[in-house]
């Protein structure tokens, strides 16, 4: 297992290209694919215009389509024919809005960015437009919308457009998972009896963040192997302070510039895991490799979630979901267990080579008082499945 410093040398030399620069950037020709898709959205669905609307760094189509990473706002506007248009809050963010924003107009979005996107829409289409939409928002923006035009809700589309990533996604993918795989080496060499949860998630953040990296999750669960209390990490860290004698799985998650590396692990302070915590991993680990084994091109689903029957028939269950899209939000197919099942049941879909998956059998006890986590991002290729993340599978020992 290479070193905190090790990585670091590693991180800077592979992706200097990307790290250099003032700002990261896609290419020309990446940002060109993106178009083309959003042009053949607007054509299918027989659009006049699409809105993008985020807020609050919430959202992942804006950075997507422009470039720029929201902060408070953002609205962005595609009239076919027309510039791209970016209304953004507040008006201190156009200076750095309009450096990174890719081929679009930046503007003051002023009292209400909707709205003036709306006008613009008006104005430039006579007749009651078709508009489509991506992004959630608030009650009253909608009524103001579909007060004004025919809307057509285009998450969903977006979402699939989402799926398969290029090669250039791919590649920051790979950073965003180096990036994680930073976080939790930095977790393995620096954890001991003492730290609380609050201490642990100021450790793993800080090797990455020198790289313009920032904190997407570090989710904690630190209890003791002999009374746990606790199966799955929690998305707030706690003031307890770990001991000799527990256990403690994470999942981190780093990104970089809205993509995003996972890595899921366990670890056990000072003391081999106990007998209830051998077969919890054990199973995890079993699954694991069933559901990996199963990845490839035209598999369907379903498959995915039978290879994940031992959890239930080893008296377990799970309580976060087992799988899920990732890379660029949390995408199909969200799939849970046999016992926990994902909410909406099991998508009609089968992989394609391109795909970002992140399997984590989290495998715990029936009552909720004792787990595991493993397991990490993947991407789907033509022949099977390969990782993104290479910190080392299986539990780890802290040795104080």
């Amino acid at each position: 297992m290479k070193s905190v410093p090790e990585l670091v040398a590693e991180i800077g030399s592979r992706y200097a290209d990307l790290i250099d620069l003032d700002y990261p950037r896609f290419s020309d020709g990446e940002m060109a694919r993106r178009d083309r898709l959003l042009t053949g959205l607007v054509a299918v669905h027989n659009l006049d215009a699409l809105i993008a609307v985020e807020a609050l760094r919430a959202g992942t189509a804006t950075g997507w389509i422009t470039g720029w990473p929201v902060t408070a706002e953002a609205v962005t506007l595609m009239i076919p024919g027309a510039p791209r248009r970016v209304f953004i809050q507040h008006f201190n963010h156009l200076p750095l809005a309009r450096r990174l924003a890719h081929d679009a107009e930046v503007i003051w979005g002023e009292a209400g960015a909707l709205r003036l996107a709306a006008n613009a829409v008006q104005k430039a289409k006579a007749g009651k437009a078709r508009v489509g939409v991506i992004g959630r928002i608030p009650v009253a923006q909608a009524e103001m919308l579909s007060g004004m035009f025919d809307v057509v809700d285009m998450n969903r589309a977006y979402t699939e457009v989402r799926l398969v990533k290029s090669d250039e996604e791919l590649r920051w993918l790979e950073l965003a998972a180096d990036l994680t795989d930073l976080a939790v080496t930095a977790l393995a060499e620096g954890a001991k009896p003492g730290m609380s949860e609050r201490e642990l998630q100021a450790m793993v953040q800080a090797p990455y963040l020198p790289f313009g990296a920032t904190n997407f999750i570090h989710y904690f669960q630190t209890a003791s192997m002999a009374a746990p209390d606790v199966a799955v990490p929690r998305q707030y860290p706690s003031g307890r302070k770990l001991r000799r004698g527990d256990v403690m799985s994470t999942e981190l998650s780093v990104d970089y510039w809205g993509y995003t590396g996972q890595v899921l692990r366990t670890f056990f302070i000072g003391e081999q895991p106990n007998a209830l915590y051998r077969d919890l991993h054990a199973v995890a680990d079993a699954v694991l490799d069933a559901i990996l084994d199963r990845i490839r091109p035209g598999v369907h689903v379903r498959d995915l979630v039978a290879a994940s029957h031992l959890i239930e028939q080893s008296g377990f269950t799970v309580i976060d979901d087992l799988i899920h899209g990732y890379g660029g939000g949390y995408l199909p197919p969200v799939l849970g267990s046999q016992s926990r099942p994902a909410a909406g049941g099991i998508p009609d879909m089968t992989l394609s080579s391109g795909m970002a998956l992140v399997v984590q059998p989290n495998v715990v006890t029936r009552d909720w008082s004792a787990g595991v986590q493993t397991g990490n991002l993947v991407v789907v290729t033509d022949t099977g499945v390969r990782s993104l993340q290479k910190f080392p599978r299986g539990f780890h020992m802290i040795n104080p």
